[in-house]
């Protein structure tokens, strides 16, 4: 029971998809990161499933890569693009670790953090739209699992930057143990996956989503003193496109 507890935990608050609800309590929320990775595979499906019926309907890839990158909002509700948004307009303060730290917690949106949204937006459409084979599908898929597996790996390893807000709720109450083990088999499992679709892929992906992990390491700490809900969420997405800008790379020099 603690585990299904756990698991809708997970999907109550890194997602819109319909789940029961349970208490919010520390208990519930135990082993919710090594979950966490769920609502990726959620999403990774409804991916394969958007390009197979964009196919079957022989729609444009225009219309395949402005869905693809609509899909992840739809599902997770902005979360880690709220983020995302927060980490850019702090980011371009050029102010101290607290006062950047002040600027996430505000609620409003700046003028930079509208710019960068944008420009993601462009560049994941465009980068979907170059997505034609299989294995280039799959492997975009589990990104969405990687990351996240890697975000839960790094909620429990890596140093916050402050004792309260959303990703406290999560990795104070977590198993740290179990939670490293659960996040290094799924991330592991996911790579080996994209391997088997396709070597040069799978492997780009995987060192992709890595290089990602040690340079969100090295920029919260440098700029943030650590890591943060926020943090997390930009994370989250840089991961994403990195590991879709690897599809992409290996699809055009493979095929």
């Amino acid at each position: 029971m603690l585990l299904i507890k756990s698991m809708l935990s997970a999907f109550l608050m890194y997602s819109r998809i319909p789940v029961p609800q349970i208490e919010w309590k520390e208990e519930n929320r135990k082993y919710s990161l090594c979950f966490f990775p769920l609502v990726g595979a959620v999403i990774g499906g409804l991916l394969i499933l958007l390009n197979y019926i964009c196919s079957l309907l022989e729609a444009g890839r225009f219309l395949f890569s402005v869905s693809a990158t609509a899909l992840p909002v739809l599902v997770t509700g902005g979360i880690h693009l709220d983020g995302f948004c927060d980490v850019s307009d702090a980011r371009a303060s050029c102010a101290g670790k607290a006062e950047k730290l002040k600027i996430m917690s505000d609620s409003h949106i700046g003028a930079f953090a509208v710019i960068n949204l944008c420009i993601y937006f462009l560049l994941q459409t465009g980068l979907f739209s170059e997505l034609y084979g299989t294995s280039a599908i799959y492997a975009a898929a589990l990104g969405f699992i990687m990351s996240r597996s890697l975000s839960a790996f790094a909620a429990v390893t890596f140093k916050s930057a402050k004792s309260t807000g959303a990703l406290q709720n999560f990795s104070k109450p977590a198993d740290k143990i179990v939670t490293i083990t659960v996040s290094a088999v799924i991330f592991g499992a996911t790579v080996t996956a994209s391997v088997l679709t396709e070597p040069f892929c799978g492997i780009l992906s995987g060192v992709a989503a890595l290089i990602v992990l040690l340079y969100y390491r090295c920029f919260s700490y440098r700029c943030f003193g650590g890591i943060t809900g926020d943090l997390a969420g930009w994370f989250l997405q840089i991961c994403e496109l990195a590991v879709l800008a690897a599809a992409v790379i290996s699809e055009v020099m493979f095929t």
